[in-house]
């Protein structure tokens, strides 16, 4: 299987369009107030849907840049607000961690080999199988 996108919910379409224009997704579909895709530079999908209420968030979005502190010095000046500010986490990660209009929580972050190839890597040698119980 292959991640497909990943879908959060809005309150403020405009608001929220703009805010990951901001951060440097291409819209590629827009359908307001309800519905707007994004692609990144790689390639995958982001979507934002209208709801009436954003429930505490579920989980965090991950973006990965190769140039964080750039990034989140870019983004400040356009009036991004970061909850946490770069930072070099003890897996080898370094991130940002920031929320959009609607409150999903978002990291900005620059993994490097370590995102898919992290020491702790368990083996592949059941690679391409199908789930077993």
């Amino acid at each position: 299987m292959k991640l497909n996108q990943v879908t959060v919910g809005c309150v403020d379409y405009d608001a929220s369009v703009q805010f990951y224009r901001t951060l440097g997704l291409v819209q590629i579909v827009d359908s307001p107030p309800h519905y707007a895709r994004f692609e990144t530079a790689s390639g995958e999908t982001f979507s934002i849907h209208a709801v009436d209420k954003v429930f505490e968030p579920a989980g965090m979005i991950y973006f990965e840049t190769d140039s964080l502190d750039d990034d989140v010095s870019a983004l400040e000046a356009k009036g991004i607000i970061f909850d946490a500010p770069p930072t070099d986490q003890n897996w080898g990660w370094r991130e940002a961690r920031l929320s959009d209009p609607a409150g999903n929580a978002l990291c900005l972050f620059y993994g490097g080999d370590n995102r898919r190839f992290p020491p702790w890597r368990i083996s592949n040698s059941n690679q391409g199988k199908g789930y077993e119980k």
